[in-house]
């Protein structure tokens, strides 16, 4: 049976990529702290499998087709198209895991979900640049989420919630011998081609932070999805790190860092949820 042995989250934006020789020594050495923890723990729990969930930004999906959840399902998937990142992460085409996948999908058919499944996603900067910083070596085969954080009308909080403790069931009833990780990327709140683009939302982050930390899933549900109306439209990517919260059990929440990073237009955060038996 398959097993999962970690849980975690980590920022994601273009920026820290294409800029990353002109960030600040201060950005560059907080963002390697934040990336640099998550892989030493990362590696220490020897993971066959890791399950990824990111937004896409518009690669595999757009307007006339917006799936709130879509499995890959494939044994390979192609690396990032954006020019920005092929030359800091050179990998043209990534592993993938087709049997997990599937059983993902079939679990949640079996739980009254509908998702989208692909043979073959391009994997963007989202997935990308995690992978990037966090040099795995070498990077496990991937099973990618998408989750639509990105166009209205987008998962609710709640559904969120209940796709996270589908996903941990899903894997711990996987009937092959896997060591799976779960990596959700994104948020915390930016503001992108909207009016303050640039700022960062720090008081929604400090209540996202603490919402982890000490809220009950209905509280939860009910307090995020009421202070994504007045934040970034970043922000919406939380929805990742509720996923997650909720495949931990909602509890074990550890803030690894926060750097409010305008040079990278995020509020960039890092975390590990503590599993318990």
């Amino acid at each position: 049976m398959a097993e999962l042995v970690g849980i975690f989250a980590a920022s994601h934006g273009p920026l820290i990529a294409r800029e990353w020789d002109r960030l600040s020594t201060s950005a560059r050495d907080q963002l390697n702290a934040g990336f640099g923890t998550l892989a030493e723990r990362i590696n220490a729990m020897r993971p066959d499998v890791l399950v990824i969930v990111s937004p896409d930004h518009w690669v595999n999906f757009f307007l006339n087709n917006m799936p709130a959840f879509c499995v890959g399902i494939g044994d390979q998937h192609d690396g990032p198209p954006e020019p920005f990142l092929k030359p800091v992460f050179k990998h043209e085409v990534l592993a993938g895991d087709a049997a997990l996948g599937r059983h993902i999908v079939d679990t949640a058919l079996g739980a009254d979900f509908d998702p989208s499944s692909s043979y073959r996603l391009t994997l963007d900067h989202g997935f990308c640049i995690p992978l990037w910083r966090l040099g795995l070596d070498p990077i496990p085969p991937i099973v990618p989420i998408v989750v639509n954080d990105i166009e209205s009308p987008m998962p609710t909080i709640r559904r969120c919630l209940a796709w996270g403790r589908m996903l941990r069931q899903a894997i711990e009833t996987f009937p092959q011998d896997r060591r799976v990780a779960i990596l959700a990327t994104g948020g915390l709140s930016h503001f992108i081609g909207v009016p303050g683009m640039g700022h960062i939302d720090e008081r929604f982050d400090r209540i996202c932070i603490d919402l982890f930390e000490n809220a009950p899933d209905d509280r939860l549900a009910e307090e995020l999805q009421r202070e994504l109306l007045a934040t970034g439209n970043g922000g919406e990517e939380v929805r990742n790190w509720v996923v997650a919260h909720a495949a931990a059990g909602s509890r074990g929440f550890e803030l690894v860092g926060y750097a409010p990073l305008e040079e990278t237009y995020v509020g960039c955060a890092f975390a590990e949820w503590r599993l318990t038996a």
